[in-house]
């Protein structure tokens, strides 16, 4: 068992997350409980299921736990894409959000890769 806070893709996904709630602050309030809200839960999802996958016993738990969290990203791509398209964010914090989403996906595939070969 690791302490997650100490995992590099964990505090870059923290801080996207961060991002994210501060770049939805001004999305329409008639998406409060529509894209918002699934933005910031697919969002907090990736650190969250990093976190949960270090208090797992084995490889093979923590690799299962980091899919979970590289397809919380992808729903999160997905979903900051939609924001762009809807106008809801400009282009330069899109780029930003996408870059940081896309570093982290690559970082859990790592992972998980080495964790496979470990084990």
């Amino acid at each position: 068992m690791q302490d997650f806070k100490n995992l590099k893709v964990w505090q870059k996904a923290h801080k996207l997350t961060l991002d994210i709630y501060i770049a939805s602050r001004s999305f329409p309030k008639e998406e409060t409980y529509g894209l918002t809200s699934q933005i910031r839960r697919a969002a907090a999802s990736i650190p969250a299921n990093v976190a949960e996958g270090c208090c797992r016993f084995g490889d093979a738990e923590l690799a299962r736990f980091l899919c979970i969290a590289a397809g919380s990203a992808s729903e999160l791509e997905y979903h900051i894409l939609l924001s762009k398209d809807l106008q809801y964010l400009n282009g330069p914090d899109y780029d930003n959000l996408t870059a940081q989403i896309i570093e982290i996906k690559c970082m859990l595939i790592a992972f998980i890769k080495k964790l496979k070969v470990k084990g």
